[in-house]
C-alpha cells in the first residue's frame, strides 16, 4: 500500500517531519557534493593554481546565486502562508510572479557579472595566472546564472508545493550530469578549468529548466505557473523576508574573501587551497542543517498562517532536538573523516595535506553549533520576520566571523584563522537563543 502524501496541513510527529524534510536535506547535500566534484577534478587534473582560482572566484558566484535563495525562502514563506488561509488563486499568482522575477534578475546579474568579473577579481587581489583562471571559470559559469538562481529558488519552492521528493530527483539528475561531464571534459578530453566550468553550467541549466517545464503545465501539486500581475508589495515583502538568506550568502562570501586575504598573508597559496577543502566539506555538512530548515520552513509558514499555535510549538521543540542530534553526528563525522577527505583533494602535496588535516580537526568543531543559528534564521523567515532573520545571519557572519578572523590570528597565528568560525558560531548561537526566547509570546510558538 502506497504511503499517503504528506501535506502542509498535517500534524507533524518526528517520523513525518523527517519524512518531509529528508528530500530537502538530501537535495542540499547532493547539490553540495556535485559542487565539490569541480574542486576534485580541478585539483587533481589541472593543479593547485586553477584549484585556488575556483576557490577564489566562487564566493562572487555564490553572492549572485544567492538571489535564488532570497526569492525561494522569502517568497516561499508568503506563498505557504497564503495557502494556510486557503487562498489558492492568490498563492499561484504569487508563485508565478516570484519565479518570473527571479529569472529576470538572473539575466541582469549575469550581464553585470560578465562585464565586471575581471576588475572585481583583480580588486580582490588576483593577478597573473590566478586572475586569468578566475575569469575563465567565472564567465562560463555566469552564462548559466539565471538557471543557477532558478535552481536555488526551486529547491525551496518544491517543499512549498508539497513535492520535496521531486525536488530531490531534479537535483540528483543535475548532479549526475555535472559529475559525468566533469569526468568527460576534464579527465578524458583535458579541457581543464573551462571544462569544469562548462560541466557546472550545463548542470545548472538542467536544475533550472526542468522545474519550469514541470510547473509550466498541469501537474498534481497545488502550484502551477500561469498569468500574474505585478504585485510590488508582495515582491517587496518576499525580498525583505528572504533578505536574511541573501545576506547569509553575501556575508559568507565576503567572509571567505577575508579568509583568503588573511591566509595569503600568513601562509600564501597553500592556505587558500587548504581553506578551499574546508569550504567544500563545510558545504556538505552545512547542507544537513540548511536542508532541514528549508524543508520545515513552509510547514511553519502554513501553520502560522492558519494560526495553529500548538503545531508551531511542537515544530520548534522537535526541530531543536533534531538539530542537536544532527550536530553531534556532524562533529563525530568531521573528526573521523578529516584525513580521508583531505587525502581526496590534496593528497598529492604532503605539506598541503598536513596543513589541511590539522585545519579540519579544529574547524569541524563548528559543526556542533552552527545548525542552531541556521535553524533560527530560517524559523523567523518562515514566520515572516525577515528583520530578525537577517539580524541573526548578519551578526553570525559579517560581525562575528569577520571579527574573529581578524583578531584571533593576532593571538594564535594560523590556528586563529582555523578556529575563527568555531568562536563565531558560539556567539551566533547565543544571539539566536535570545531572539527565540524574546519573540516567543509574539508568534505563539
Amino acid at each position: 500500500m502506497a504511503k499517503k502524501m504528506i501535506q502542509l496541513s498535517d500534524h507533524f510527529n518526528y517520523r513525518r517531519l523527517l519524512r518531509y524534510t529528508l528530500p530537502s536535506i538530501l537535495m542540499l547535500i547532493f547539490t553540495s557534493v556535485y559542487s565539490v566534484v569541480d574542486g576534485f577534478f580541478v585539483s587533481n587534473f589541472t593543479g593547485k593554481t586553477p584549484f585556488a582560482a575556483v576557490n577564489f572566484i566562487m564566493p562572487l558566484l555564490i553572492i549572485l546565486g544567492g538571489a535564488g535563495f532570497m526569492f525561494g525562502t522569502g517568497g516561499g514563506a508568503l506563498i505557504a502562508k497564503t495557502m494556510g488561509v486557503k487562498d489558492m488563486k492568490k498563492a499561484n499568482e504569487l508563485f508565478s510572479l516570484i519565479v518570473y522575477t527571479a529569472g529576470a534578475c538572473g539575466v541582469i546579474l549575469a550581464l553585470f557579472g560578465i562585464l565586471f568579473l575581471r576588475p572585481i577579481a583583480s580588486f580582490m587581489g588576483a593577478d597573473g595566472e590566478l586572475l586569468e583562471n578566475c575569469v575563465v571559470y567565472g564567465r562560463i559559469n555566469l552564462l548559466a546564472l539565471p538557471f543557477y538562481i532558478l535552481q536555488y529558488e526551486f529547491q525551496c519552492l518544491f517543499a512549498v508545493a508539497e513535492k520535496p521528493r521531486l525536488g530531490l530527483y531534479v537535483t540528483v539528475a543535475a548532479g549526475v550530469i555535472n559529475m559525468v561531464l566533469d569526468a568527460l571534459f576534464v579527465a578524458v578530453l583535458h579541457w581543464g578549468l573551462a571544462g569544469a566550468a562548462a560541466a557546472t553550467a550545463l548542470s545548472q541549466f538542467t536544475g533550472g529548466i526542468v522545474p519550469i517545464l514541470y510547473f509550466g503545465r498541469k501537474n498534481d501539486s497545488p502550484l502551477r505557473l500561469g498569468k500574474c500581475e505585478i504585485d510590488r508589495w508582495a515582491l517587496a515583502k518576499s525580498c525583505a523576508n528572504g533578505s536574511s538568506e541573501l545576506m547569509n550568502n553575501i556575508s559568507m562570501s565576503v567572509v571567505s574573501m577575508l579568509f583568503n586575504v588573511q591566509l595569503m598573508k600568513y601562509v600564501g597559496e597553500n592556505g587558500i587551497a587548504a581553506y578551499g577543502v574546508l569550504m567544500y566539506v563545510n558545504m556538505i555538512f552545512q547542507a544537513v542543517f540548511i536542508g532541514y530548515s528549508v524543508g520545515t520552513a513552509p510547514i511553519i509558514s502554513y501553520h502560522y498562517g492558519a494560526q495553529n499555535h500548538e503545531e508551531l510549538k511542537s515544530l520548534r521543540k522537535k526541530s531543536i532536538l533534531l538539530i542537536s542530534i544532527f550536530s553531534v553526528l556532524m562533529l563525530a563525522a568531521g573528526q573521523m573523516l578529516s584525513y580521508p577527505l583531505s587525502l581526496i583533494f590534496v593528497g598529492y602535496d604532503a605539506q598541503l595535506m598536513e596543513m589541511t588535516v590539522h585545519a579540519f580537526t579544529i574547524f569541524s568543531f563548528s559543526f556542533l553549533i552552527s545548525g542552531f543559528p541556521i535553524l533560527g534564521s530560517s524559523f523567523f523567515t518562515a514566520l515572516g520576520d525577515g528583520l530578525t532573520s537577517a539580524l541573526i545571519a548578519f551578526l553570525r557572519t559579517m560581525v562575528f566571523q569577520c571579527a574573529a578572523v581578524l583578531t584571533l590570528p593576532l593571538i594564535w597565528g594560523l590556528d586563529g584563522i582555523w578556529s575563527a568560525v568555531v568562536v563565531a558560531e558560539v556567539m551566533a548561537t547565543v544571539v539566536t537563543a535570545w531572539f527565540l526566547i524574546a519573540k516567543q509570546k509574539k508568534y505563539h510558538y
